[in-house]
């Protein structure tokens, strides 16, 4: 690169960012509602506030990044510290916040699932069936990938106003009667962290995605059926996106140094305009804000008004009160795994077999090599436990040639497994094995054989380094294994509750296949595949359960298309199963009991999700009296809905009519108020069963009589601490069922030590 094209750069770096010393920041101004009648008055408005402050109408257009027009009000800019308080301060504003950086959060899952046996599904016409949107903000897609032929689907929707916006190698006949919008998002990454151009990576200033991640989350939703879909001849069989029939529309917001912000809202700001029916989002922030300063809490709060479906993941943090996108309004997904494994076992020289676990392209070697822990193979200078981590530049390669060298994680999750792989090659080693406590949730591929053994597997291999001279290991082939028990459990990774925002809302609200899942794959995302080109890739994340839940709303929506965001809420978490298929209740992988904390509502049911007998609703209306219980100003309340204020006192955030249960704070006796929707065929009875530790509670009345679907009844729960309570949650749930249906709802209930 010449010095003239790194000058000019640096230049527009330095033009992004702002004036070079001064203390310019990228800032969100989110303002609500809007009654303005087109985007060009939006802008207009929102350069003469931004005007005001900066005393130029020029500078303020210079300033401005990003202008959310279409379903919501507000804009991005390049502001000071003092500038975002001043507009803060703006009657027309609900919140003034710094735009930050977002993280990423199949042949086998979706039989798993059971979708096949859905008889109304399958009795629908293809042009039923193909009129459901779905927009996914990821990554982009590859548009070549067989997972988005067209075949049998009928035209575009007639209601979709999207676009298919051509770039970098993608042009408009990249779109077809499967992708039927593409866009893309750029200008807020570039805002903060400059010109793509300047970190030296394969991309494209398009839809196309070069990372893979977006083109596995769009294959799972809604891929075409492929045949003889594979990863090494693993996990064969036909892939299929759980609503093949459904069209996509891609919004790419990620990019190889992050997701913003500010791109992520203009994202959500066009797919609701476009018209789609369900938004999917695996991604999220690995901290919880306050849901007027969240992107993603705001951009579906005005795709719920619009009766949008969003379905967003719950986050990789492993830790408890870490679970992301947990706003009412938003379907927050949790991580299981399914009844299948990659076993990729080690045979060591005294003839004791370790399982592990790997997707492990490189060919049996058939014999034995010597092992050496990495600890033991410091390069001069080099502490022994910075060489367990065998990064590069840090291994003798004298002592590990031609060697199996075993490995330790530095930091779970965010350690770079391929990068080990690479230093123990480079330095002509043969092998890895590698300890890790996630074990099987989190494959990768290796230029060199490599698996991943858990703690157990680690002290036998210890012993037998202790005991042994002259150690040696083989590394078997991977082998497909199928039926495990028990399936599923959830994943070590998965995010976990409470929801510390508002802790009367359970979070996350349901789990669904997230480990292993083997979807489409973009041939230039490399990364982890030992250098090869792939289409179809085997990945983990709450970004894989995301989609499998986007996929049950699209056809929630299909089957019923006339039902709300909170009936296709309420349908997919009532009729969650708890149990796994050995009939026991789920457990984590160590075998530890599991709370809503863990699953929400349980696993994802799609075959009863269709006909859930009973629905909890609700509507913009009862989300404003929740926003206001939970500390909204009367200011936010008026730009949220113009027709609508707070009452005084405002209804407690605990009886917003969810179809789960939670009490923040329970001192003494308290009533929590459900209202349920028949929606079943004649008349019927239901019958309650309330299941709580801890604490005293009933159910009035106890018994629901319905004459007639669509007729709603209110029932109450009455809960009272025990004096002799230590304090702490306590879970249970409440189960309405009649011959045909089982309606659960869990319960969590932290009680206050008195």
């Amino acid at each position: 690169m010449g010095s003239t094209r790194l000058f000019g750069l640096f230049l527009l770096v330095t033009l992004a960012l702002g004036h070079g010393a001064d203390d310019r920041k990228h800032y969100i101004v989110y303002m609500g509602q809007h009654s303005h009648p087109n985007s060009e008055s939006v802008i207009t408005a929102n350069h003469e506030l931004l005007a005001s402050l900066l005393e130029s109408y020029n500078g303020a257009k210079e300033v401005a990044i990003h202008h959310y027009t279409k379903s919501f009000r507000g804009f991005s800019a390049m502001l000071t510290p003092d500038q975002a308080t001043t507009l803060s301060e703006n009657e027309d504003v609900v919140s003034v916040f710094e735009s930050r950086i977002n993280q990423l959060h199949t042949t086998k899952s979706w039989k798993f699932l059971g979708v096949d046996a859905i008889p109304q599904y399958n009795k629908l016409p293809m042009d039923i069936k193909s009129d459901v949107i779905i927009g996914v903000i990821d990554t982009g897609v590859w548009p070549e990938s067989e997972s988005f032929n067209d075949y049998g689907l009928g035209p575009m929707p007639m209601k979709f106003k999207g676009e298919c916006v051509a770039g970098q190698n993608f042009t408009q006949s990249n779109c077809n009667r499967k992708i039927i919008g593409a866009r893309y998002y750029s200008k807020g990454i570039e805002a903060r962290r400059g010109p793509l151009e300047i970190f030296n990576r394969t991309f494209f200033r398009s839809a196309r995605d070069t990372d893979g991640h977006g083109t596995h989350t769009a294959s799972t939703i809604a891929g075409s059926k492929v045949s003889n879909a594979s990863i090494y001849g693993l996990a064969s069989g036909t892939a299929t996106g759980g609503v093949p029939s459904a069209r996509l529309s891609i919004y790419k917001v990620c990019w190889f140094i992050g997701c913003d912000d500010s791109d992520i809202l203009a994202a959500l700001d066009d797919a609701i305009d476009d018209d789609v029916d369900v938004i999917s989002i695996s991604l999220g922030s690995p901290r919880q804000y306050i849901y007027s300063e969240d992107v993603i809490s705001i951009g579906s709060f005005h795709a719920f008004q619009k009766g949008i479906v969003v379905s967003a993941s719950g986050g990789n943090n492993f830790l408890p009160g870490r679970v992301s996108n947990a706003a009412p309004w938003i379907l927050t997904v949790a991580a299981s795994t399914i009844d299948r494994e990659f076993p990729t076992n080690i045979l060591l020289g005294n003839m004791k077999e370790l399982k592990g676990f790997s997707i492990n392209p490189t060919p049996d070697q058939g014999k034995q090599y010597p092992l050496i822990f990495g600890s033991l193979a410091a390069a001069s200078g080099i502490p022994s436990v910075i060489a367990s981590f065998c990064k590069r530049n840090t291994l003798d390669s004298n002592l590990i040639k031609g060697k199996i060298v075993v490995c330790t994680l530095e930091e779970a999750l965010f350690d770079d497994n391929e990068e080990k792989a690479i230093a123990i090659k480079e330095g002509g080693g043969v092998g890895m094995i590698l300890v890790d406590p996630l074990g099987k949730d989190l494959l990768f591929q290796s230029i060199i054989q490599s698996v991943l053994i858990g703690p157990e597997e680690f002290q036998e291999l210890q012993s037998y380094n202790k005991t042994e001279i002259n150690t040696t290991a083989r590394i078997y082939p991977t082998i497909t294994d199928v039926g495990i028990k028990p399936a599923p459990v959830m994943a070590i990774f998965s995010s976990k509750g409470p929801n510390i925002i508002t802790p009367d809302i359970i979070k996350p609200d349901i789990t669904a296949p997230g480990v292993n899942i083997l979807a489409a794959w973009s041939p230039l995302a490399t990364e982890g595949t030992a250098g090869n080109s792939l289409d179809y890739n085997i990945i983990s994340g709450t970004s894989m359960s995301c989609p499998h839940v986007s996929a049950v709303a699209a056809l929630l929506k299909s089957v019923h298309p006339n039902w709300s965001p909170a009936m296709i809420k309420s349908a997919i978490m009532t009729t969650a199963t708890i149990t796994d298929n050995t009939g026991n209740l789920i457990k984590t992988e160590d075998f530890a009991n599991t709370t809503p904390f863990d699953y929400g509502s349980g696993h994802i049911n799609p075959v009863a999700a269709v006909d859930p007998g009973l629905i909890y609703d609700f509507n913009t209306n009862d989300l404003i009296n929740f926003l206001c219980s939970s500390g909204a100003s009367l200011t936010q309340v008026k730009n949220l809905n113009t027709t609508q204020v707070c009452k005084n006192p405002p209804t407690a955030s605990y009886n917003l009519n969810y179809p789960s249960i939670g009490i923040t704070n329970l001192t003494g006796n308290l009533s929590v108020f459900r209202t349920v929707t028949y929606i079943g065929e004649g008349p019927t009875v239901y019958y309650s069963k309330l299941e709580i530790t801890g604490v005293k509670a009933s159910v009035s009345p106890n018994v629901l009589r319905f004459g007639s679907s669509g007729e709603n009844m209110t029932y109450r729960i009455d809960f009272e601490a025990y004096e002799s309570s230590n304090g702490g949650f306590e879970f249970g749930s409440l189960t309405w069922a009649n011959d045909l249906h089982m309606v659960r709802s869990p319960i969590a209930v932290n009680v206050v030590s008195v």
